[in-house]
């Protein structure tokens, strides 16, 4: 089974990362043999582990930051193409993403080996900066359906 360490984050999001003893059970060696008995490899679980322990360390600046205006590097540019850049700035201008969230989920994209990011992917990113931060329920709920394309009920 040839899958990436992304492959390995989404898996671990879909079946455990919204159970209550989740940080208990990531580093421990069970997660580990179930990941490796679902056909991944040690390397992969490994730099996924790696990648969330990261995550954890972060923290969003905390003051209020007027709105801002964003331009992607010459390096951001060459891994965030122009959907995922317009993408971020639906993010912030519906009110999902903050300037200083936008900049963690930058820096997480950043660090991934691909060449260049998928908007799909960016979405899972989004996703799982936001399920780290704290106070953020209501833009994770959002995020959530973004992704998995659920359309609003609406009432007449």
């Amino acid at each position: 089974m040839k899958e990436d360490f992304f492959d390995v984050l989404i898996y671990l999001f879909e079946n455990y990362m919204n159970s209550e003893n989740f940080d208990d059970f990531i580093d421990s060696d069970d997660m580990l043999n179930e990941l490796i008995a679902a056909g991944f490899e040690q390397p992969e679980v490994s730099k996924a582990f790696d990648w969330l322990e990261s995550l954890s360390c972060q923290r969003p600046i905390t003051a209020k930051m007027n709105p801002t205006f964003r331009i992607f590097c010459t390096q951001e540019q060459a891994k965030l193409d122009i959907d995922c850049q317009n993408f971020l700035i639906y993010l912030e201008q519906n009110d999902i993403l903050n300037a200083s969230n936008r900049e963690l989920v930058i820096d997480r994209a950043m660090i991934l080996e691909d060449e260049d990011i998928s908007l799909d992917k960016l979405k899972w990113i989004v996703l799982m900066v936001l399920l780290s931060l704290p106070n953020e329920e209501l833009a994770f709920s959002r995020m959530e359906d973004i992704i998995y394309d659920y359309a609003p009920a609406y009432l007449h």
